[in-house]
């Protein structure tokens, strides 16, 4: 067979250089760099979250995950009342309260409506 194809003549390859500390810096400066950039402030805004659900109480006035500006008039373990106009209301769970708003937000806008 080595009429037309020459045998190849295997030669002693080089030391290959082993990864050490040098090989793994990359990698784990990516995982430092997505953890700062993403995972630390979403666990710090689901703290913040869990805090303010817990400081929740009867009058403070709050904004809805979905937008709704309401009163709270009742609270319990999973719902929240909210006064949503002069006797209506609905009701929402806890988790849906997105932002408690400052006090007479709710009073100011109820009365900008009420003029209309």
């Amino acid at each position: 067979m080595s009429f037309f194809i020459s045998d190849a003549m295997a030669q002693a390859a080089p030391a290959a250089a082993q990864p050490g500390m040098e090989g793994l810096l990359f990698p784990l400066g990516i995982l430092v760099f997505f953890y700062f950039l993403f995972i630390r402030p979403q666990s710090k805004r689901n703290k913040e979250q869990k805090e303010m659900l817990k400081a929740l109480t009867k009058g403070a006035e709050v904004v809805t995950s979905g937008g709704v500006l309401g009163k709270v008039a009742e609270i319990d373990d999973n719902f929240v009342k909210l006064e949503v106009s002069d006797n209506s209301f609905i009701q929402v769970q806890r988790h849906a309260v997105a932002n408690m708003m400052p006090k007479g937000t709710y009073k100011t806008l109820n009365k900008k409506s009420n003029k209309s």
